[in-house]
């Protein structure tokens, strides 16, 4: 499965992003869809997850201003970023696996996207 992630930027706190993932190759409906980022200086953190029948998960730090959503006709999982912060500044990465839907671990998923640079100015 290949993940092609785009939508990231510069914005001002409080602002919005929506960043998307378009997946390739492989049988979309498989597999739970998660977003991660990574601050410099820092390890790679779960943000949020969707599984195949559409039940969400978030971090705590995210609850309530990301919303994460998955297209199965397109093939493409979204992740609405609104009221962001300074601290949201990170590369976010959209990955696929087949754990249960809570699980944050780094180490349960298949595939990873490339992914894309997000920047918060405060």
């Amino acid at each position: 499965v290949q993940l092609q992630a785009s939508g990231g930027g510069l914005v001002q706190a409080g602002g919005s992003l929506r960043l998307s993932c378009v997946a390739s190759g492989g049988t979309f409906t498989r597999y739970r869809m998660v977003w991660f980022r990574q601050a410099p200086g820092k390890e790679r953190e779960f943000v949020a997850a969707i599984n195949r029948g559409g039940s969400r998960y978030y971090t705590s730090d995210v609850k309530g201003r990301f919303t994460i959503s998955r297209d199965n006709a397109k093939n493409t999982v979204t992740l609405q970023m609104n009221s962001l912060k300074y601290e949201d500044t990170a590369v976010y990465y959209c990955a696929a696996d087949g754990a249960a839907l809570g699980t944050t671990a780094v180490g349960a998923v298949y595939y990873w996207g490339q992914g894309t640079q997000v920047t918060v100015s405060s």
